[in-house]
């Protein structure tokens, strides 16, 4: 088994939903063997006061989320990345940074919850809809056999888990 942690980047446009909900779920699913951290192509500056409430409502540690360019994960002292994830349709047709040393890559394209109309419930319904599509796709991600697979099964698994998502109920 190998004590590896592997670094993995969550894109989005905006780093204020999104992403930074799938790094929180990562970083408390894969504590160990795996290190989240998110960024935006044009960040708010802020994250939604909604992803804040939902995470807090489900005993997470907030403290870690900041709206942040992605430019800070392309500068030469960034980790090193093994897996990129661009989790909307906006950041996935950007023209992203190089990432050094080729990490792999996958969209796992979610609707932003931000953009989501309707009642105060009828949104914060959306942020929840957001943190169970992405929770399923990362609890089968992080149950990949990762040393075990070559890269190209591998990638061929991530952009599985993009296209199927499990329903709930």
């Amino acid at each position: 088994m190998s004590d590896k942690v592997y670094n993995v980047l969550f894109l989005c446009t905006g780093n204020s939903a999104r992403s930074i909900i799938a790094e929180a779920i990562l970083n408390r699913l894969g504590r160990g063997r795996f290190r989240a951290y998110s960024a935006g192509s044009y960040p708010k500056g802020d994250v939604h006061p909604f992803t804040l409430q939902l995470l807090k409502g489900l005993n997470y540690d907030t403290s870690f989320a900041r709206s942040k360019s992605w430019d800070e994960f392309a500068a030469p002292d960034a980790p090193q990345m093994d897996f990129v994830f661009t989790v909307c349709d906006d950041a996935a047709g950007e023209a992203c940074p190089a990432w050094p040393g080729q990490p792999m890559t996958a969209h796992w394209g979610v609707p932003d919850p931000a953009a989501a109309k309707g009642s105060e419930t009828e949104r914060h319904f959306a942020f929840a809809e957001t943190y169970r599509m992405l929770n399923n796709r990362l609890s089968i991600f992080i149950s990949l056999p990762m040393t075990s697979l070559d890269r190209l099964a591998l990638q061929r698994r991530l952009d599985e888990i993009g296209r199927d998502v499990p329903k709930a109920g």
